[in-house]
């Protein structure tokens, strides 16, 4: 087949759960078919470090999409009937570049990755009406919204919180639009787990969304390929994109009362951020002396592999978490929120990691891990056993390439 992949940010260097995830569906549709990837790149420097896709398949670049503003994105919230996320990837010259080659060459399928590229797909069906139309949700966007919107109402919706409750009320009800039509619009659809399926279909209808869940290189992701950081006291690990809404959720609650408890009896505790683009409520936090932020790294493993236990504090999100299956295939003794663990079919409090939704739980999840090496070295051998056998992308990827077959 040849497969047309529509990108809505660079895919490589795979440093994040959507670039990851594009990644390792670029490559293993490559191995077996020929795959062209249509991708943005926001400038010069992250063109050039596509260098390394292009000996995987054929890359196409177009710069951009344009940075909105504030006032630009709140006018566009306001005044349209479509949600954020529709507004995101727009673009004359993506446009004008996928017309060209669907008018220049004949596409078996187009798989478009994520829900920020579906406004793309009505083109497709008109350029090229035989191809097969395929649509990648990496999360039930408008369950995250409602999630995010309840989580602002928890908190005493205080001025900022209230505003944002707003904002995610007002973007889950069109997003519930949004999804609906484009869902009904492909002709395959990729959820990422069991619980996306059951919202999405909620919305859309359909009863035959495949699962391809997020998985994870188990090979890279091995404990024993890398020599772990020496930290100077034990510590605490958390990662991700660290101006994702979720995840900055998740350190902030986390720093507070959690970790006030923590250090209450570990005085000497230290908790890491490992990730780019701190929000400023991280910084605020870092310059406190509450946390240690890394900034980008190239290779987050021996980060994680030194830490005494990875944390997955999520409160709000969907889908399946990469930072989760990573930490899990390095063997890493993991503490979870149950939405942070959501979505990962078989994971099992006390068998594979610890599961806890308030302070006091969370706090002495920890502390058991911190206290019980032994406990914590089952914990993380049962947690890579689990995926290796059902979340590696050398599985993942062969379900999604017969459903694409149709």
């Amino acid at each position: 087949m040849h497969i047309l992949i529509l990108a809505p940010y660079a895919p490589y260097p795979p440093h994040g759960g959507g670039t990851m995830r594009i990644y390792q569906i670029v490559r293993g549709l490559a191995q077996h078919h020929t795959v062209t990837c249509l991708t943005f790149a926001a400038d010069t420097a992250t063109e050039a470090a596509l260098a390394p896709l292009h000996t995987i398949c054929r890359v196409l670049v177009v710069r951009g999409p344009a940075t909105r503003s504030t006032l630009r994105r709140a006018l566009d919230t306001g005044l349209s009937p479509l949600p954020d996320m529709a507004h995101r990837n727009a673009s004359p010259a993506y446009t004008a570049a996928l017309h060209a080659l669907l008018a220049a060459e004949r596409v078996d399928v187009v798989l478009a990755e994520s829900i920020e590229m579906a406004p793309y797909l009505d083109l497709v069906r008109v350029a090229q009406p035989n191809a097969r139309i395929a649509l990648d949700e990496f999360n039930a966007e408008y369950l995250l919204q409602q999630r995010a919107a309840s989580i602002a109402v928890r908190t005493g919706l205080r001025a900022r919180a209230a505003v944002g409750a707003v904002y995610s009320l007002a973007q889950a009800a069109k997003l519930a639009a949004f999804e609906r039509g484009a869902l009904r619009r492909a002709d395959t659809v990729f959820v990422v787990s069991d619980a996306d399926r059951t919202a999405l279909q909620r919305v859309s209808g359909r009863s035959d969304l495949v699962v391809a869940p997020n998985g994870v290189d188990t090979t890279y992701f091995d404990r024993t390929r890398v020599i772990p950081l020496t930290y100077a006291a034990p510590t605490l690990v958390f990662s991700g994109t660290l101006d994702y809404r979720p995840n900055v959720d998740a350190l902030t609650w986390f720093a507070g009362e959690p970790l006030a408890r923590l250090r209450a009896v570990r005085p000497d505790l230290l908790l890491l951020a490992v990730g780019k683009r701190p929000a400023p409520a991280i910084q605020a936090l870092a310059a406190r002396g509450v946390l240690q932020i890394t900034g980008e790294v190239a290779d987050t493993r021996n980060f994680l592999a030194g830490g005494a236990v990875y944390l997955v504090p999520m409160r709000i999100g969907g889908g399946v978490r990469l930072k989760l299956l990573e930490a899990l295939s390095m063997a890493l003794p993991v503490v979870s929120t149950t939405l942070g663990a959501e979505g990962i079919a078989g994971l099992r409090d006390g068998e594979h990691c610890l599961l806890a939704d308030d302070p006091a739980g969370m706090a002495t999840a920890v502390l058991r891990l911190l206290d019980d090496p032994v406990l914590a070295a089952r914990l993380g051998a049962a947690g890579r056993a689990l995926v290796v056998a059902h979340y590696d992308w050398r599985t993942i990827v062969p379900i999604m390439a017969r459903a694409l077959a149709g």
